[in-house]
């Protein structure tokens, strides 16, 4: 073996300890690391294979042992270039699925095939032997059909890493730009020198790549250690703005539509590129019929805003909030949160803390809530003030006689046929168990007694129909007035109410009493 093919075996070999060394490197450590290790460690384990092959391939003294190291060398060298892709775009951001992972692994695996099977089609060398000149192990080789696809697609998949790295230049902070450089140069090493390969412009007779990857071994291994590229990488910062949950969208300093985010985009579907320079109040029409409901201003606000979609209203929280640049504004960013399951969420927990599950009125919490400010302002402007308080009659017998499920009927009928004889304006109540009430604010106790009885005959002018048949309900109520005198309460009031309606009890029921004092 002359020196000059020593000299090619021992890079072909550096650059394959170099990459098995990152590659045990990172998998020994890859339980520190982001998920991008795992690309990384099969991406450099397939250099690994095929710098080792080629490093073979050089000591090999027929060609049965050449055609055997090169299948070897495309075990790792087809793989190499997608799954160095597939490394790059984890790192930047991209989502990798099993379905993009097994598709741009599809070609190199043709190739193996191909190459391991050419003597029978020849698809991949048209002619592949000793060179007659150099002897062995330098192989003269014409190119078939499928070589040209192979090759295709390597430097695609080269390329395309390349400009995905580079893209990222602007948008990533300079403490992680250290970690770009190696990436990119990682991708031009390999594509420059197959390139030149290619053109003719290297020794002919070998594969001069295996020879050259240990510089993007270096690169890595410096990258690594200095800029801890696989413990903290640089999220690219449209990858962040794109998987932000809220809508946002950016307004320039004419408050013109300059960018929006996928989010944004969901919840508004008009909207789209064609838009931008636009005039936010022109795109706001167009996405929901109507002109922007708040003011623009460069300045922090927060505002709820509800919008019919497919005949359900969706709330959003919009926040507003001003792009600076120093001391001046640069622009408007608008957030778009929806919060519609959770405003849904609240009216329901609203609902529960202040109405009566079974009857769908007011409970005693939101009776007593209401009515305490209610009192409070009557005794401010000596104003009437009017409570009912009524219960059904012989409830207790009623649930014994056609049991509970009855009993909950019976209640929900009254206070639904209540309901309808009760003015807006009045406060209606469940009291607890089978007792109702009513605060008339504005009103006397003659007016009190006249509403008591107007409810008293429609309750028993309407029957409860059910499957154990007609059930007639009567009620009894007790009315009392305030005095406005300065030291009575609302429960003082309602104690009034109460007395008179024991004295309905004890009279016989389905009576209106008003309360007078012993």
């Amino acid at each position: 073996m002359n020196s000059q093919l020593t000299a090619y075996v021992t890079l072909a070999c550096t650059s394959g300890v170099l990459n098995l060394y990152l590659c045990l490197n990172v998998f020994t450590k890859r339980h520190h690391y982001t998920n991008i290790a795992k690309f990384f460690i099969l991406y450099t384990w397939v250099i690994t294979i095929y710098c080792f092959a080629s490093a073979f391939g050089l000591m090999s003294t027929s060609l049965g042992e050449l055609k055997f190291w090169t299948t070897i060398e495309y075990i790792g060298m087809p793989f190499s270039p997608p799954l160095g892709l597939l490394f790059i775009m984890q790192y930047l951001g991209f989502k990798i699925t099993k379905k993009r992972f097994i598709s741009l692994l599809i070609i190199p695996f043709i190739s193996l095939v191909m190459v391991a099977t050419n003597d029978w089609h020849h698809l991949h060398y048209r002619v592949f032997e000793i060179d007659p000149k150099l002897g062995a192990p330098y192989v003269h080789q014409e190119i078939g059909i499928w070589y040209v696809i192979h090759g295709i697609y390597t430097f695609g998949c080269m390329f395309v890493a390349f400009l995905f790295v580079l893209s990222r230049w602007k948008e990533t902070a300079k403490v992680y730009r250290p970690q770009l450089i190696s990436l990119m140069f990682g991708q031009l090493v390999p594509i420059v020198t197959a390139f030149l390969y290619l053109i003719g412009c290297t020794p002919p007779g070998f594969d001069p790549v295996p020879m050259v990857l240990w510089l993007s071994s270096v690169l890595y291994l410096w990258s690594i250690s200095s800029s801890r590229m696989f413990s903290i990488m640089p999220i690219a910062k449209d990858s962040i703005f794109h998987s932000i949950n809220d809508g946002v969208i950016v307004l320039d300093e004419s408050y013109r539509l300059i960018e929006f985010n996928q989010s944004s985009q969901r919840m508004f579907p008009p909207l789209n590129k064609s838009m931008f320079g636009m005039d936010f109040d022109h795109v706001w029409q167009q996405l929901s019929g109507a002109s922007f409901p708040f003011q623009l201003e460069a300045v922090t606000s927060i505002q709820e805003l509800q919008l019919a979609e497919d005949q359900a209203i969706r709330t959003y929280q919009v926040r507003t909030s001003a792009l600076q640049h120093g001391n001046s504004s640069k622009g408007l960013l608008i957030i778009f949160t929806d919060i519609t399951e959770l405003k849904g969420l609240q009216v329901k927990l609203e609902h529960l803390a202040y109405y009566d599950e079974l009857t769908q009125i007011n409970n005693r919490r939101a009776f007593f809530q209401t009515c305490e400010r209610e009192f409070s302002e009557a005794h401010e402007f000596s104003s009437p003030f009017t409570v009912i308080l009524f219960d059904i009659d012989h409830f207790k017998k009623l649930n014994d006689t056609y049991g509970h499920y009855i009993g909950d009927q019976v209640l929900i009928h009254v206070a639904k046929v209540c309901k309808t004889q009760v003015n807006e304006g009045i406060l209606f109540a469940r009291y607890g168990g089978e007792e109702f009430v009513l605060a008339l604010k504005g009103c006397t106790e003659l007016e009190g007694v006249a509403l008591a009885n107007q409810l008293r005959r429609q309750v028993e002018a309407e029957p409860l129909h059910t499957d154990e048949g007609v059930i007639t309900v009567t009620i009894s109520c007790g009315v009392a007035e305030a005095t406005n005198a300065p030291e009575e309460t609302l429960n003082q009031l309602l104690n009034k109410a109460d007395q008179a309606l024991y004295s309905v009890k004890r009279a016989g029921r389905n009576q209106v009493h008003v309360y007078t004092a012993i």
